[in-house]
Parts: structure tokens; C-alpha cells; sequence
């Protein structure tokens, strides 16, 4: 199992796809490990090299105390870059891992070639909302929270069509820990990017869901609105658009990245 470990924190990864090709880093969302991107890896990997991770308190990844801070998440990925001796990356992250990506256009442009953000915001929700889901996961524990989490990742379309799909995401919720997931909800409470992003200058894709409560379309224009070379995608989903639009997602990706246009370059 490879680990990027760094003394206070183990981040687990898997690489794959193109050796040689631009690399495209995935960094997935709370309550999600690196399986998030099952649905899209297939297409992605036909393209690029591809290295996806569990943020730290997620999937194979250890549990540091938290909260965490989204600080400590830019400089997880950045040692899992220096230990992988990749200078520059392209970077999708969807919700929380879109975050990390916007962190990484502002503190470490010169390790970026191009960002995705999907689902994301430079402010998910508020506060006060993470509070209560802080207190709530703690009540009732991940298993009992999985069932609600579906209803804001999937339409009901879906989810009705595709069962066994929903018992697998079902299962990836259950098993996060849950002083990992808490301690991100930290970060997504404590975060609000929405005075800096201006200043990011990679060139960006924001995909939305249409159906995306967490993170409504609004949010996403609103991004797109702040990046300067920025442009905007909306794919007939909710939240976890990577998955339940999966050929729409990595045809955006590849399209934006231009990694067809260069495979044999």
C-alpha cells in the first residue's frame, strides 16, 4: 500500500494511467476516499497519468487530531507531490478537494498547470450548518449518517435506477472514521476563499450539478465569476457529479485539460 508519510500524517495514494502524459491529481470530498473516482478513472486514465489520494482522515489515510485546518490539506498534497518528485500537476478536486485545489492556485501556483473545481464553493454552507452536522454525525455515527448523505449526493432518479451503486457509496460513507470526517467539516466550517480566489491565475474548469444542494450551480458561477481564465460546465446531477455523471465529467475534464490533443505530442 503506498503512503506518503511525513511524521505527523500518513496519506495514502495509488497512481496510475499514461507514464510520460501530464499528470492530473484527484482529491476527493468529505465522507469519500480515493474509490470516488472510480466511474471516471477508466476514461482519464486512456489520457494522462493520473494520481488520486484519501485526504487525511479519510480511506486508508490516518486520523490525526482535529479539527484540521485547510492549511494542513494544501501541505498534505504538496508533500505527497515533492515525494513523487512531480513538479507540476493538474488538479481536480470536487467539494472539499475543491477547496484543496484553490488552496494550491494560491499558495503554490508555480506547482499548477490547470485546476477543476467540481461541486465546490469558495464557501460550502455555513458555520453554523457544519456545527450541527459536527454534532449530529457524533449522535448518531457514520453509518446512520450514510443514508442521509445520499439523498444530497444523488437525484432521486439515481438512485432509484442504480441500487447496488448506492450500497457501494452507502459502504465508502460508513467506513470513513469519524473523528477523520468531523475533523474535515472543520476545514469546511473555518474556510471562506471568497476574498481570494480572485487572485488565482491557472486556468480553471468549475463544473456544477444542477441538483447539487450542497453546492448549487450559484456557487459555481460565482467561482467561475472570481477566476480570471475560468470557464463553466453544468452537468445534470447533484452533488457527487463525478460519478453520476461520470462520461459528461471526463469528457469536460479531457476537453479542458487538452490531454487528447496532446497524447501523441
Amino acid at each position: 500500500m503506498p503512503v506518503a508519510d511525513n511524521g505527523s500524517v500518513r496519506i495514502h495514494y495509488q497512481t496510475g494511467g499514461i507514464a510520460g502524459r501530464d499528470v492530473l491529481v484527484l482529491s476527493n470530498s468529505l465522507g469519500s476516499n480515493l474509490h470516488m473516482w472510480d466511474k471516471v478513472l477508466p476514461r482519464l486514465e486512456s489520457t494522462c497519468q493520473i494520481v488520486r489520494y484519501d485526504t487525511r482522515g479519510h480511506g486508508l489515510s490516518s486520523v490525526p487530531s482535529g479539527p484540521y485546518t485547510l492549511d494542513q490539506m494544501g501541505s498534505d498534497l504538496l508533500f505527497l507531490l515533492d515525494l513523487l518528485g512531480l513538479q507540476r500537476v493538474n488538479l481536480c478536486g470536487l467539494s472539499l478537494g475543491g477547496m484543496v485545489g484553490m488552496w494550491m492556485g494560491l499558495h503554490a501556483p508555480q506547482r499548477i498547470r490547470r485546476l477543476i473545481f467540481a461541486n465546490t464553493g469558495a464557501r460550502i454552507l455555513t458555520p453554523e450548518l457544519w456545527d450541527q452536522r459536527i454534532e449530529t454525525v457524533h449522535n448518531i455515527g457514520m453509518a446512520s449518517l450514510a443514508t442521509a448523505t445520499l439523498e444530497r449526493w444523488f437525484t432521486p432518479h439515481y438512485r432509484k435506477q442504480h441500487p447496488e451503486e448506492m450500497q457501494t457509496i452507502s459502504r465508502m460513507i460508513a467506513q470513513t472514521h469519524l473523528d477523520g470526517y468531523t475533523g474535515c467539516c472543520g476545514v469546511l466550517r473555518d474556510t471562506d476563499l471568497r476574498a481570494d480566489i480572485h487572485a488565482i491565475t491557472a486556468p480553471a474548469l468549475v463544473i456544477s450539478g444542477t441538483h447539487d444542494p450542497a453546492t448549487p450551480p450559484s456557487d459555481g458561477r460565482a467561482l467561475c465569476a472570481a477566476v480570471s481564465h475560468s470557464r463553466y460546465v453544468e452537468l445534470d446531477a447533484s452533488h457527487l457529479s463525478a460519478w453520476e455523471c461520470a462520461k459528461e465529467f471526463a469528457d469536460a475534464a479531457i476537453a479542458f485539460l487538452g490531454t487528447e490533443e496532446r497524447r501523441d505530442g
